[in-house]
């Protein structure tokens, strides 16, 4: 065997190994890859997806923020005006138990002028007695004249 046997074995056996390399070999290297790049794609696509949810989260985020910075000065101002009406309610029934005790401390005051003036009457008529008896140097009776005396103590 020569040198041209020994090539055409050699081409032959380099085409049979082709053959059995693209036959067998060659399917599931082609399809591991295959497999290897859906795998890929979809890392990316879920890496973009998680980025995508990211910043919704943040969107969403910044506004919960928003609104909570926006209830919680709602709730301040609410708490304000509830303490000003507070105050105001206090501030009302503070004045208005000043007026009342105002009020019966002058009714009091008015009662206690009557009865001193209706004991002042009563001593002026006693006094009036007296110096009528002294005067006319005999004692009146009292109870006999006790309309003169009320009159004359509604006169004082």
């Amino acid at each position: 065997m020569g040198v041209n046997a020994t090539l055409i074995v050699q081409v032959i056996t380099f085409a049979v190994f082709v053959w059995f390399t693209m036959k067998f070999v060659w399917p599931p290297i082609m399809q591991a890859m295959r497999e290897r790049e859906a795998r890929i794609a979809d890392g990316l696509a879920a890496a973009d997806k998680g980025n995508k949810s990211l910043e919704e989260a943040e969107a969403e985020k910044a506004r919960t923020l928003q609104e909570a910075r926006s209830q919680a000065q709602d709730i301040l101002t609410n708490a304000n005006r509830q303490a000003a009406q507070v105050v105001e309610q206090a501030q009302a029934k503070a004045q208005s138990e000043a007026e009342r005790i105002r009020s019966d401390a002058h009714q009091e005051a008015e009662r206690e002028i009557e009865k001193a003036k209706e004991a002042l009457r009563k001593q002026v008529g006693d006094l009036a007695v007296l110096g009528a008896a002294r005067i006319v140097k005999r004692e009146i009776d009292a109870s006999k004249h006790a309309e003169v005396l009320s009159d004359v103590a509604a006169q004082l």
